[in-house]
């Protein structure tokens, strides 16, 4: 995998000179080695001009069954025993296809100088450099804290340089011998080296490194495009995780990967308190906006801390679960009836077929659909835990409703100047009481005339749209060739009512007028031909999602009802009133599909 090291190295400089001390692996480097030195050719024979011709071609590839070939311990250090000028800073060098990466560090004195470097596939992105770069910038600063604190890293170089030196004294019939290699003799007798090579290996298998230098620094190390590739989901590693925070909402809420409990259980003893606060109060139920006031934190405080979960793959990101949610099963969730997840389902809901419960999310299926009221609420409780079982293992996947609006058979007209999206603060300070956005249809009804004049001077149907039913006409003014009487006088006749009845309905269309006048003439009168577009209120509710781009399938009913404090229900009763011009869709979340893959593997 392109992720995984080639190889780790420790090469150190000091007043005696440059010296690899430990390199890993390298049984396969020095057995590759001793086969090219065995097939060498007589140094005494005469080379030919035309044997030139015939010679294989230099090597280009220092890879070799995912490991380091082709570089002598001496070329190493002289290539990352760099100058006192280059310390401190980024190292990286590419040779053929290998690209190394490291931080070389100075000690106290400004003399000694360790460089702990990771050889890389030289095709592996720029985010992966730069997590290996920091991964033995963390090292470096340890060693150095070490060394400074009881001169840690001057006694393992000792002991590292001692066994470089004994295997070297030996015979030449024992150093043909590729069995016992000085790196076999550095890995028992020095710690730091057993570290490094703890290292290599956490980060080949898991891709989380969990390492204590000189069983007193520990250092802490996420490789987020391993640990997201074996949890599947990389499409997190694609994206920054800046990027995926900026996705989150305060209505989204945590799944945890593990259990609550184990998740406790391997976090370090100077773990933040408020991380444990969030993990004992985490339910799969709660939205983090929900988790913020239950474990009395900030909201911003909760976001840092779910991005600190996904970052090492202990959590995700799903919509809390309530009985509205439909969820289907996911494209790329195995069927086969000997996948290993149907031994695991078993385990964990003993009697139960995993197959069986897949078969259920076939189509398009809520919550709601799978509860019967008759049932125990034991079986409820069942139900919950296995949608959440089957939530973190990738099989489901939840669709949400989006809204387009289509007056005609081509769709809104375009462009919609007047129907583009307005800052939220714009159509809701008017309505904010005590710091919320709480507001009754009076209240948004009254607003909507107010806001929709842009701050011009009212008109004369601005001022009658506001007009009252006892207003006074003057006694010049007639109405269909008939003067008009004073409101006073308007109780004793039929004329009198049908003239209230008028005012009326010019009231009414003043204001269905004033709340579409940004739509075109063909939407406009697609709208009206509808019942509901009499009711002010919904047809008011209506015009506002339009205006604000909410009817252009970017935003789900869940986000809409967040954003713009509205019931479900309402938006619900919006939808089958104007049914003739809004079409609905559902699919998934894009916030949320950032953080799956949909490759199974």
């Amino acid at each position: 995998m392109e992720p995984n090291p080639l190889s780790i190295i420790l090469v150190k400089s000091d007043s005696k000179g440059d010296r690899l001390l430990f390199r890993y692996p390298y049984a396969a480097d020095a057995s590759l080695e001793g086969g090219q030195q065995s097939r060498r050719r007589n140094p005494y024979a005469l080379t030919v001009t035309e044997d030139l011709l015939q010679t294989p071609p230099p090597q280009t590839s220092n890879i070799h069954k995912g490991r380091l070939t082709g570089f002598s311990d001496e070329v190493l250090s002289t290539l990352f025993a760099v100058k006192p000028e280059l310390c401190e800073r980024k190292f990286e060098l590419k040779v053929n296809d290998v690209r190394f990466v490291g931080h070389p560090t100075l000690l106290s004195d400004s003399i000694i100088l360790t460089n702990i470097v990771f050889a890389l596939h030289a095709t592996a992105s720029h985010s992966i450099v730069k997590c290996y770069y920091d991964l033995s910038k963390r090292l470096g600063v340890a060693l150095r804290h070490e060394e400074r604190r009881c001169r840690y890293l001057s006694q393992e170089t000792k002991i590292m340089v001692m066994a470089h030196d004994e295997v070297a004294a030996r015979p030449e019939e024992e150093q043909n011998d590729d069995s016992d290699t000085p790196f076999d003799l550095i890995l028992k007798r020095s710690t730091l080296a057993r570290n490094l090579k703890s290292v290599y290996d956490e980060l080949v298998s898991s891709g989380i490194v969990h390492v204590r230098v000189n069983r007193w620094i520990e250092v802490s190390f996420c490789l987020p495009q391993k640990v997201h590739q074996l949890s599947n989901s990389s499409s997190l590693v694609q994206a920054e995780n800046d990027l995926c925070l900026q996705s989150l909402r305060p209505y989204h809420g945590l799944l945890l990967l593990v259990e609550p409990a184990e998740l406790l259980d391997h976090l370090p003893p100077d773990v933040a308190p408020t991380l444990v606060r969030l993990v004992h109060m985490y339910s799969p139920l709660k939205s983090l906006q929900t988790l913020a006031a239950d474990a009395d934190l900030t909201l911003s405080q909760v976001f840092q801390l779910a991005g600190h979960l996904l970052y090492w793959a202990k959590a995700t990101v799903i919509y809390p679960l309530c009985e509205s949610n439909v969820y289907v099963i996911a494209p790329d969730a195995p069927t086969h009836v000997n996948s290993p997840l149907v031994e695991r389902f078993s385990e964990h809901f003993p009697g139960m077929n995993l197959l069986q419960v897949m078969s259920d999310f076939s189509l398009p299926t809520s919550i709601s659909q799978k509860i019967n009221p008759l049932n125990h609420p034991q079986n409820q409780s069942q139900l919950v835990q296995i949608i959440v079982w089957m939530l973190q293992h990738r099989l489901l996947l939840q669709l949400h409703t989006y809204v387009y609006f289509m007056p005609t058979a081509n769709g809104p007209s375009l462009p919609q100047d007047g129907l583009t999206r307005q800052p939220s603060h714009s159509l809701h300070h008017g309505s904010t009481r005590d710091g919320s956005y709480q507001s009754t249809p009076d209240e948004q009804l009254s607003i909507s005339i107010g806001g929709l004049m842009g701050g011009r001077a009212p008109s004369e149907s601005d001022l009658s749209s506001n007009v009252s039913d006892d207003v006074l006409v003057t006694p010049g003014n007639k109405l269909n060739g008939a003067p008009v009487q004073t409101s006073s006088s308007l109780v004793s006749t039929d004329n009198e009512v049908s003239f209230v009845n008028v005012l009326e309905e010019e009231k009414s269309s003043l204001v269905q007028e004033e709340l579409l006048s940004d739509f075109s003439d063909e939407e406009r009168a697609a709208i009206l031909k509808i019942p509901a577009a009499a009711n002010p209120e919904d047809l008011h509710l209506l015009a506002k999602l339009c205006r604000q781009g909410y009817l252009r399938g970017c935003h789900h009913l869940e986000e809409i009802m967040y954003l713009e404090n509205i019931r479900r229900s309402q938006l619900l009763q919006l939808l089958d009133k104007f049914r003739d011009v809004l079409v609905t869709s559902e699919t998934e979340d894009p916030a949320i599909a950032m953080f799956y893959s949909h490759s199974y593997m």
